[in-house]
Parts: structure tokens; C-alpha cells; sequence
């Protein structure tokens, strides 16, 4: 998977994409395993954020936008944890990576 011109580690996007067809729960569900699991490497809690926002965006361009809102505010609540909490290297690789 490829997300622009960033080669993906994670399986995020599909694990997201499966978590779709079983319902909101499940994609909130999956986020907070991500987060919980991931959210202090650098590499892998950039990849999660990226794939938020582009799961936002890829589902307004199909009108859902239950899931559209759904990852939106997915997306602002783990930008601003990683805006909170990261600092130095950690925060310019997030910035320098989702800019």
C-alpha cells in the first residue's frame, strides 16, 4: 500500500478497511488498539495519523460521510495527542512525514 509518495510499514489501511465492514465500533475499536499499541514509535503513530486523514478523505469522495466524520474526528484527536505529547525528533519526523 501507498499512501502518495510514502511507502507504508503498517497494515493500517487494511486493518481499518476490515474494521469498515463490521460498523463504527469496530473502527473505533481498531483506532484505540492502534494507538495503545503504536502510539510511542515514531514511524508506525505518523503512518496511523496519515491513514486517518486519508480514510477521511477517500470516504467524503464517496458521500459516506458517516465514516468520513467518524475518521475526521478520529483524525483531530490523535493529531493534537501527538501535538501534546511528542517533542524534538519524535514531533519534526510527524511534521516533516504528514506535511
Amino acid at each position: 500500500m501507498r499512501l502518495l509518495d510514502y511507502e507504508c510499514q503498517t497494515t493500517f489501511w487494511q486493518d481499518f478497511s476490515v474494521a469498515e465492514k463490521f460498523g463504527k465500533e469496530a473502527i473505533i475499536d481498531t483506532y484505540k488498539r492502534a494507538k495503545k499499541e503504536w502510539g510511542k514509535d515514531k514511524i508506525y503513530s505518523t503512518e496511523l495519523s496519515m491513514v486517518l486523514n486519508h480514510k477521511c478523505w477517500f470516504h467524503y469522495e464517496v458521500q459516506n460521510m458517516e465514516f468520513s466524520q467518524l475518521y475526521s474526528e478520529l483524525w483531530t484527536e490523535y493529531h493534537d495527542f501527538v501535538l501534546d505529547n511528542w517533542k524534538g525528533e519524535d514531533l519534526a519526523y510527524y511534521l516533516r512525514v504528514t506535511d
